[in-house]
Formats: C-alpha cells, structure tokens, sequence
C-alpha cells in the first residue's frame, strides 16, 4: 500500500484481519512493524501521520509472541554435547529446524560433559540474532556437571563434579562462562549458596536441578538470587507431604513477595503425568515455562541415537538411555508442547501461549526484547491457527517459514 505521500524512514507493515495476543488478552486489532520491532499505531498515526507501505492479510490468524526454549540439547540428528566439530553445524541446523515449531529464540543446553569438551564446544556456542538463518541463541544452558550423582538422570556419572572452591571450580570445568545464560545447580553440593550469589551477579540465571534438596535448602538459594526450577518433578525428590522438597518452592511462603520462581516442565505426556501438570499450573501458573528438553532424535525416526556421551533409544513417543528405562530428554517440540499443556491442565489459551513465550523472558529478563509484542519489542511472530498449530513463522518482522512453502531461506 502507497503511504499516501508521509515518508517514513523505513517501510512499514501492517498485519490486518487477525487476532493479537497484546498486554495478556487475545484481541481484534491490526499489529504494525517497522525496523524489525512492534509499532505502536497511535505514534505513527498522530504524530508520524504515517501509513502503511504493505500489508499482510492474516484471513484471521491468532498472531503471537515467539517461542522460546531455553533447555534443548539438540535435534534433528545433532547432539550440542557430543561432537565438537560438529556443533556449529548443528547450531545452524537446529535453529532452522525450529522455526517450524514456533521457536525463534533458544538456549543451546550442553549436558555433563569432560573439561575438554567443555572447552572446545563453549567457544562455539555464541549468542546470535535470529532471522532467515534460523532462530536466535540466547546463551548457553549449562546441565551439569555440578548436579547430585544420585538424580543424574542421564548425566554422565563419572563426569558429575564437587563444588568445593565454588565458582572457581567452575571456571575451572567451563575454562569459561561468557555467553553463558543458565546454569543448573544440585543446592546441597558444598558452597551452593555461595555459588548462587556469584553466578547471579554475573547476570547468570541460577536453576536449581539434578538434586536432592530438601525445601529449606531450596528456599535459601533463591533468597541467594536462584529463580528457576530444572524440569519440575524430573531428576529430584518426589513430593513429600512433610518435606515437598524442591518442588515445595510453587507454594513456599518464604519466598520474597516481589520475586517469582519460575520452573521448567517438559509437556510431551511423557515426562509428566497430566495430572501433575494440573497441581503445578494451578498452583503457581505464573512460573510456569515450557521446556523440549529435546535430543538429537528430535525431528528424526525412532532408533538409535546420541545424547552427549550416552547412547540413547528412541521410541515413537519417549527416548531412554539405552538398554534401560530411565528417560533421555524428548523428542517433543514447543508447539506440540504448548498444545498439550492447554489440553492437559485445561488452561486458557493465553496462559499456554504465554508459558512458551512471556514466562521464558521474564526468566531471563528480555521481555523489552522478546516474549511481548509490547510496542518497541522485536517482531518475533507467529500466526497461530484455532488449534494452535504454527502456520507462519516471523523473526524482526521477516516471514522466515511457511506451512505451505517450508523455510524461507532456501532456494526454489
């Protein structure tokens, strides 16, 4: 559409005849984009005096933040622990694979791992700005290895590490921790506490995970600044009704007031019971993130497969560690994710949606860039259809997949 003679610096798009998730209301209202971030209609109208240079016809479309996944290690056939020499490959495959399931930004996750592993593969593992290229990187997840032996899952058991000089011992493990977003921690390892406060003023997002914590111990390290909770119920002590232990943090009193504890849940009716899924939604559904947890076997047939230094066998639904049953990751994906926990704890629309995209960045603390289309956010976008499937895919305001036409960067 012409801009019927105002010049704007850049060209502007206007999304009309959709529905927007905007301010936690699903609403009847055009979504204006420019430069890559959210316009908001009333400057660019009065004060502007602007218009449109093209418009997107919607034909109805929910239109919705972006996805987020901050805990996947990997898909589509590529392990982020496994191979150094193939990680970047990996990276790239992975962040394009994604966009097909709603998820433009991540968080790469390395699982336990040896020092030279360590250090080849973080080097490698930079934060990016997505776009046609593939969703973005939000930093490193770090999983081990200073987590409990005894709830290791699929960690690694000779790799699993002490903490006893704290920090140190992980600059030690990690040689680094820059680009480093997220660090799951067992809370009863030696200097825990400490550790927390030190990471935390590194802008480092403390979990708590792979541990056997009691809910005092729990309690303390989020008063030291931890603020989320690693794959809620998975790889920790089972609820007890005189100590509920970690998972007692949804409903602990001694939480600050002003601070909210976050907590992971992979949703492929796999790793939680539906049931469970429903007491921690409606317990505290304002923490609620949803994670993949997704291994290389994401996106590929059942088999066998890699998760790290582990073999792994992957079934049509779930994927184990091989010759046992002791669960390996997923291979679900965010959008069947974000489906099942609507269907699951039969929450509203927005509260699903939100569990994948608000919750994830106030966790991390980027929501004036992601997570909202807050007015000056990035246009991260994705048209949902009435039963929440990923119709299009939008990275700064680029279409960079279709349902109909696959990803927008390749030829033909």
């Amino acid at each position: 559409m012409p801009s019927n003679g105002s010049v704007s610096s850049s060209p502007i798009t206007q999304f009309k005849n959709c529905y927007i998730l905007h301010q936690r209301q699903i609403i009847r209202d055009d979504l204006w984009v420019r430069d890559g971030k959210i316009l908001d209609p009333r400057k660019l109208f009065w004060e502007e005096k602007g218009y449109a240079d093209r418009q997107v016809d919607c034909h109805n479309a929910l239109i919705v933040p972006g996805y987020i996944d901050v805990q996947i290690n990997g898909g589509f056939g590529y392990d982020f622990s496994s191979e150094p020499s193939q990680v970047k490959e990996g990276l790239q495959r992975v962040a394009e694979g994604i966009l097909a399931h709603g998820v433009t930004s991540f968080c790469p996750t390395v699982i336990t791992s040896n020092r030279d592993t360590y250090k080849e593969i973080l080097p490698l593992i930079q934060k990016t700005k997505g776009g046609k290229c593939g969703a973005g990187i939000l930093g490193v997840h770090l999983e081990g290895p200073f987590i409990s032996v005894e709830k290791r899952g699929a960690h690694p058991a000779n790799l699993i590490c002490p903490l006893h000089r704290g920090i140190l011992d992980m600059l030690d493990v990690y040689t680094s921790l820059d680009d480093v977003s997220i660090v799951t921690l067992a809370l009863e390892l030696d200097n825990a506490e400490q550790t927390v406060r030190d990471l935390v003023k590194r802008g480092i997002t403390v979990s708590v995970g792979h541990s056997t914590a009691n809910l005092a111990t729990a309690e303390k390290s989020v008063h030291a600044g931890a603020s989320f909770i690693t794959h809620l119920f998975n790889a920790m002590l089972p609820f007890h009704h005189r100590d509920p232990g970690i998972v007692g943090l949804l409903a602990s009193n001694a939480v600050p007031a002003n601070r909210c504890v976050y907590y992971g849940v992979i949703a492929d009716g796999i790793h939680t019971h539906p049931a469970a899924l429903r007491i921690a939604q409606k317990t505290h559904p304002d923490g609620v993130v949803l994670v993949t947890d997704a291994i290389s076997a994401m996106g590929l047939h059942p088999g066998h497969h890699q998760l790290g230094s582990q073999p792994v066998e992957v079934t049509e639904k779930a994927a184990y560690i091989a010759g046992t049953n002791t669960l390996s990751g997923s291979i679900a994906t965010m959008s069947s994710c974000v489906r099942f926990l609507k269907t699951a704890t039969r929450c509203s629309t927005v509260a699903a949606i939100e569990a994948a995209t608000l919750h994830p960045a106030l966790l991390l603390g980027i929501t004036d860039q992601k997570g909202t289309l807050d007015y000056g956010s990035d246009a991260d976008l994705l048209f949902l259809d009435d039963d929440l499937n990923v119709k299009r895919t939008y990275i700064g305001g680029q279409l960079v997949w279709d349902c109909k036409s696959g990803l927008m960067n390749k030829p033909g």
